[in-house]
C-alpha cells in the first residue's frame, strides 16, 4: 500500500467536502443542537477550559504560533500550548497536517466564527511522523511523552487515528485488546491518570486499534435531523456483524462480545480550519472524539474550582478519569424527556441506523450486555455531564442524594451500597454506570519507569465487578429490580423503570478477582426522587 493511502488509512474519520447536505458552523454541534456546551461558556458558568490541560496524538500535528510562522494567521486563533515529533519538541514547520488542525479547531479554536468547545484548554499534541519508520511502539511514545505534559497533568487526550490490524505483527491479528498501543493507552489511563477518547472505526474496517480498549471512550458520530443531531451516522460501522457486510464489521468489533462504542457526539458536516486557514466541512468520528475530549476539559475546569473553593463532597477524586468516564457515560442523552423527569431531563432520542432507540437494543434486555453495539450509552450532553457532575462526589458510607457520583474502592467478594435518601418516584428511570480499569502493567526493562522503544505491556486482566438496582431493605442480589452484570466488559450501566415509588439502592459488587484484592471505581448514577 503506499503511504499516502495507509495514512488515509490511518486516520480516525473521512473528510468530505462539496456536498449538497447543508452545513451549519462548528457553532451548531457546540451548541444546543449538538452537545449543548455553548451554554456553559456563558454567566454564570463560565467554563472555557482554563488551564486544564488536553492532548493529542496523530500522523502529524497542528501548528503552533511563533514556531510555524508561514501559517501563522490561523494559528493565533487555535493557540496550540505545545507540539512535538513524539517525545521531542517538534521543528518549525514540520509535520504539518490538515487533519490534525481541522481536529484541533474542534478542541481549542478562539476564533468568534469557529469556536471550538474548550477555546481556553492547554492542548499538547503531538506527530507519529512519517509511517515509513513509524508504527505502534512511535504511537505508544507519543502518547506518554503527552500524558505527562502540563506538570503530568494532562486530563484527556484525544485519538482522532488508528492503526489498521493488516499493519499489527502479531500473527492473526484481531480486536482483543493485546496490540501493544491497545495495552499502551490501557497502561497510561491508569499510570498517568488521563483519559484517552478514541474515534470509532469506520471506512472498511480498516482503522480498529486502539478502539479495543478498555480504559478509555469509544466515540461514533452522529448526524443531523430536523437541525439536530439525533441520528447515528451510517459511515459507523459498530453494528452486529451480519448480511453483506459481515466480513468487515468482524474486523472492526471487539473480540468476545465487548462493545466497540462507548458515547456518540457530533461528527457530520462540522466546519472547521484547514491547514491553509480556509474553512471546511468534515464528516467522521475523527471530529465527533474531540467533542468529548474538550468535553473534559470543562468539567475538569469546573471540578478544579470548586476544589479550590472548599466546597464539600469534593475530593481530588474529581479528577479520577474513571470518574470522568463514568459521568460521561452517565449522563448522555437515550430518549427525549418530556418535561416531567420520567426520562432523567434527556434533551433527545438518539435513533441508530435502523432508527431504533436505545430501548429497542440488546442492553436494553440483557443484563450481561452494558451498551447499546451502536449508540453506546447515548449522545454527549455536555451541560447534562455537567450536572450528573455537579452534584458532588457522595460516599457510601450515608445516604446519597438522587444524582452524584463517588470514586471508590471495593474488596473482593465484599459489595459498597449507595442508598437514596429519598424515595424514588415509579415509572421514572435510573440511570447509574460502573467503570474501572483493566490492570495493565510495563514491562520496564531499564528500571526508569517508563516506555521505551523494545519494551512491551503485560495484560493482568479486569476484575469483573457488577452493578445492581435494589429495594433499600434487600440484600438478594437475584431479587434485584435490574442489573448490569457483563463478564468481560470494565463499564456496567444501568438505565431502566423503577417498578413502584419507594426506597432504593444502588450496589456494587466485586464478584471475581482477577488481578488485585481491591478494586477502585467510578460510579455516577441519576435518578427521579418521588414528589
Amino acid at each position: 500500500m503506499q503511504i499516502r493511502q495507509l495514512w488515509l488509512w490511518l486516520l480516525g474519520g473521512v473528510l468530505l467536502a462539496g456536498f449538497a447536505t447543508p452545513v451549519r458552523a462548528l457553532s451548531d454541534s457546540v451548541d444546543e443542537p449538538g452537545i449543548d456546551a455553548r451554554r456553559l461558556h456563558t454567566p454564570p458558568y463560565d467554563l472555557t477550559g482554563r488551564k486544564i490541560g488536553i492532548g493529542q496524538v496523530e500522523v502529524g500535528r497542528p501548528g503552533l504560533f511563533g514556531l510555524d510562522k508561514p501559517f501563522s494567521s490561523i494559528l493565533r486563533a487555535l493557540d496550540v500550548t505545545a507540539v512535538f515529533l513524539r517525545d521531542e519538541p517538534a521543528k518549525g514547520s514540520t509535520h504539518l497536517d490538515t487533519h490534525a488542525v481541522m481536529v484541533a479547531t474542534v478542541m481549542v479554536s478562539r476564533d468568534k466564527r469557529l469556536r471550538g468547545v474548550a477555546p481556553d484548554a492547554r492542548l499538547y499534541a503531538s506527530a507519529i511522523g512519517s509511517l515509513r519508520d513509524a508504527g505502534q511502539p512511535e504511537e505508544c511514545l507519543a502518547s506518554q511523552h503527552v500524558a505527562a505534559q502540563n506538570g503530568n497533568d494532562v486530563r484527556a487526550i484525544n485519538f482522532s487515528f488508528g492503526e489498521p490490524l493488516r499493519r499489527d505483527p502479531r500473527p492473526n491479528a484481531t480486536l482483543d485488546g493485546n496490540a501493544l498501543l491497545t495495552r499502551c493507552i490501557d497502561w497510561s489511563a491508569r499510570v498517568h491518570n488521563t483519559l484517552y477518547v478514541v474515534a470509532g472505526n469506520q471506512g472498511r474496517g480498516g482503522i480498529p486499534i486502539p478502539t479495543d480498549n478498555y480504559n478509555g471512550l469509544n466515540v461514533a458520530a452522529s448526524v443531523r435531523r430536523e437541525g439536530r443531531f439525533t441520528k447515528l451516522d451510517f459511515s459507523n460501522l459498530s453494528e452486529l456483524p451480519e448480511g453483506v457486510g459481515r466480513t468487515t464489521i468482524l474486523r472492526e468489533i471487539n473480540e468476545g462480545g465487548r462493545r466497540s462504542i462507548d458515547l456518540v457526539a457530533p461528527g457530520s458536516g462540522i466546519e472547521v480550519y484547514n491547514l491553509n486557514g480556509e474553512i471546511m466541512p468534515v464528516w467522521g468520528t475523527s471530529f465527533a472524539a474531540p467533542h468529548v475530549t474538550a468535553t473534559i476539559a470543562l468539567l475538569q475546569e469546573f471540578g478544579d474550582r470548586v476544589l479550590a473553593q472548599g466546597r464539600p463532597n469534593w475530593s481530588l477524586d474529581a479528577r479520577r478519569s474513571e470518574v470522568m468516564r463514568a459521568v460521561l457515560l452517565n449522563a448522555a442523552d437515550k430518549l427525549l424527556d418530556s418535561g416531567d423527569g420520567t426520562y432523567l431531563g434527556m434533551a433527545r432520542t438518539l435513533l441508530s441506523k435502523g432508527n431504533e432507540t436505545w430501548l429497542d437494543g440488546t442492553a436494553a434486555r440483557d443484563p450481561a450486555v452494558p451498551l447499546d453495539i451502536e449508540i453506546g450509552a447515548g449522545h454527549l450532553n455536555a451541560y447534562r455531564a455537567y450536572q450528573q457532575f455537579e452534584a458532588g462526589q457522595w460516599r457510601a458510607e450515608a445516604a446519597v442524594p438522587s444524582r452524584g457520583w463517588d470514586y471508590g474502592e471495593v474488596a473482593v467478594t465484599s459489595s459498597r451500597d449507595y442508598t437514596f435518601d429519598a424515595p424514588l418516584r415509579g415509572g421514572s428511570f435510573v440511570a447509574a454506570t460502573l467503570t474501572w480499569h483493566r490492570h495493565v502493567e510495563l514491562n520496564d526493562a531499564n528500571g526508569n519507569d517508563r516506555y521505551d522503544i523494545g519494551e512491551n505491556f503485560s495484560d493482568r486482566g479486569v476484575n469483573n465487578l457488577d452493578l445492581y438496582l435494589l429495594p433499600a431493605d434487600g440484600d438478594d442480589t437475584a431479587a434485584s429490580v435490574c442489573q448490569s452484570v457483563s463478564t468481560v466488559d470494565s463499564v456496567e450501566h444501568i438505565f431502566c423503570p423503577v417498578p413502584s415509588s419507594g426506597r432504593y439502592k444502588l450496589r456494587v459488587q466485586y464478584r471475581q478477582q482477577v488481578n488485585e484484592a481491591s478494586q477502585p471505581y467510578g460510579l455516577a448514577w441519576w435518578t427521579q426522587a418521588a414528589n
